[in-house]
This record gives structure tokens, sequence and C-alpha cells, in this order.
């Protein structure tokens, strides 16, 4: 599973792909989760988590 801001999504989603051959599961953080996560590749806010199930 991997935490991801907007702009490093398309990275996430790869990583996923090419760690796991499947296609990624995609889902929007609620508000209260977007707080206290950051992105897997910076500090910014998560706001997407990129997951294989």
């Amino acid at each position: 599973m991997i935490y991801s801001c907007a702009e490093h999504i398309d990275i996430a989603i790869d990583t996923i792909v090419n760690e796991h051959e499947t296609f990624p599961i995609l889902e929007n953080l609620r508000e209260g989760e977007k707080l206290s996560t950051t992105c897997g590749y910076c500090k910014n806010i998560a706001i997407y988590m990129v997951a294989n199930k």
C-alpha cells in the first residue's frame, strides 16, 4: 500500500503494477485520514491510497 499526493500518483500506480503485476486499487482518503498521512515520495499531504488488494 502506498499513500500518494496528486503529484506522485503516476509513480505510485506504476510501482504497484511493477511489483505485483496486477491492476492497482486507487482510493481517495477521507478528510480525517488526509490530515495525518503524508505522501510516500515527498512530505506533502497524501490524498490517495494505492494498493494491490
